[in-house]
């Protein structure tokens, strides 16, 4: 769709978000996991046999230094069971707004994750999903770009890749 910004004053179309089906350790499961596990486009639950992995559809949203649009990821962040279970008593309960801790349970690309990134999962459902923040005080690149942003050419980049795979 392509309009005139309101920052610039060109004509602009926007960015496709980079959107993840699912969370990361849905895609590693082995088959005879899958018999345990749900994934629908909101909730994803995997039962392992020493414990239950909860997760949830949620919405990051990058900012990109000298554009006038920020790239938006639909990421899915892990929760605790007790988390996880009153989020979903709420799914649709407009007037719910609460918080949660949450690690990120996509691999983003160009980034390597070796452990989770801890995330903060705000939730308004009068604005849809709920947006996830990572912890700035987590040492990693990502969240270095997070807070300080990244060039229009990083994320023009980073989503050909994504769309050209």
């Amino acid at each position: 769709m392509k309009y005139i910004c309101e920052c610039c004053g060109k004509e602009k179309e926007d960015w496709p978000a980079i959107v993840y089906n699912s969370p990361s350790p849905y895609l590693d499961i082995s088959d005879e996991e899958m018999e345990n596990a749900e994934l629908s486009p909101d909730f994803c639950v995997i039962r392992y046999s020493d414990e239950t992995c909860y997760f949830i559809r949620a919405v990051m949203v990058q900012e990109v230094n000298e554009a006038c649009q920020d790239l938006d990821y639909g990421v899915w962040v892990s929760l605790s069971e007790k988390s996880y279970n009153e989020y979903v008593e709420n799914y649709g309960n407009n007037d719910f707004e609460g918080g949660y801790f949450g690690w990120l349970a996509n691999y983003l690309p160009d980034y390597e994750f070796d452990d989770p990134i801890p995330a903060d999962v705000v939730v308004d459902n009068k604005t849809g999903r709920p947006f996830i923040y990572p912890h700035e005080s987590f040492e990693h690149l990502f969240v270095k770009d997070f807070y300080s942003g990244i060039s229009e050419k990083e994320a023009e980049r980073r989503i050909n890749k994504v769309l050209n795979k």
